[in-house]
């Protein structure tokens, strides 16, 4: 049995709720304008919805401002996301603006501020058992993997890190991500691999992709 410390046990949700619920506040005007934008440039719906596993796989619908646009193929099939992220999408991506209706998830409890990313629900059947350890906390808005260089690194990396996160919860490693993480924001840092603005699906531990 894993053995949490003070600090995740009581004090890491209470952080959660305060600044997530403060930051909606402060942070709504431009929560407004972006939604107002999103629906101008890529229509409805200006949510993007989609179920996540959380704290012990439980699935819940995390929420994120609409990146792409709808479009299909001459066979009437949707075309790759990377011809269907527009160059406004890149730019609500790259300054992680897609991501701010998470805060409502982590007041909800759904998510943390800090955590392993939280991953598409196909991946649930991929993991190997040390992976599944991600799991073990609530999954964050930002983490260790993202602040080691996000969709630039493989997913080996990825979840070394998630797993390290996880094994080594503490107050100051959570204010260091976040320094971090605001850090890489305005530098841009860490968003893709230079030839694609969305990460590599997970295919499996046997993939070439996980080496």
């Amino acid at each position: 049995m894993r053995h949490r410390k003070i600090y995740e046990q009581y004090f890491k949700r209470i952080i959660d709720i305060l600044i997530s619920a403060t930051a909606l506040i402060f942070l709504s005007p431009i929560i407004l304008i972006i939604a107002i934008l999103v629906k101008c440039k890529l229509g409805s719906p200006i949510i993007f919805v989609q179920e996540r596993p959380g704290k012990n796989e439980e699935i819940f619908n995390m929420y994120k401002f609409r990146t792409m646009i709808d479009k299909d193929d001459k066979e009437g099939n949707p075309l790759s996301d990377d011809l269907r992220l527009t160059k406004f999408g890149k730019l609500l991506r790259s300054t992680s603006l897609d991501e701010l209706p998470e805060l409502w998830n982590i007041l909800k409890g759904d998510m943390s501020l800090v955590g392993p990313r939280p991953l598409l629900k196909e991946y649930l059947k991929l993991y190997n058992q040390d992976q599944k350890k991600r799991h073990l906390v609530r999954p964050g808005l930002t983490g260790l993997a993202q602040v080691n260089g996000r969709n630039a690194i493989s997913w080996k990396e990825k979840f070394f890190y998630d797993v390290k996160y996880v094994n080594n919860v503490s107050f100051i490693l959570d204010v260091k991500i976040i320094f971090i993480t605001i850090k890489k924001i305005f530098v841009r840092e860490g968003i893709s691999d230079g030839h694609s603005e969305t990460s590599v699906k997970f295919m499996g531990n046997n993939e070439e992709e996980y080496k």
